[in-house]
């Protein structure tokens, strides 16, 4: 059973990881890749891509990449990590 406080981050957590999922998605779309291609490109695998994409790392739980995995992901797609990240939670109210 999860405590309060981590459910409390988590549903502050949803938006940013939805919004990253969606620039995950257009960025690799506009590239012309296959969510198999990236995956491959930035070593990690198909399904965890997949669920990055949707903002999850698991079922019912946002996604938290490591910085690695975020550096291979934006190497992949030819972006900065700022252009992948950048003003995420700037966007949302209750900035952490």
């Amino acid at each position: 059973m999860r405590d309060s406080s981590s459910t409390s981050q988590d549903e502050q957590w949803w938006p940013i990881a939805r919004q990253l999922g969606l620039r995950l998605q257009r960025a690799r779309i506009a590239k012309g890749l296959s969510q198999e291609a990236l995956a491959h490109a930035a070593g990690i695998s198909t399904y965890t891509y997949q669920k990055f994409e949707k903002g999850e790392s698991r079922p019912g739980t946002p996604m938290n990449p490591r910085l690695r995995t975020l550096i291979a992901l934006a190497t992949a797609l030819d972006m900065r990590v700022e252009e992948l990240v950048g003003g995420v939670a700037d966007t949302e109210p209750g900035r952490m």
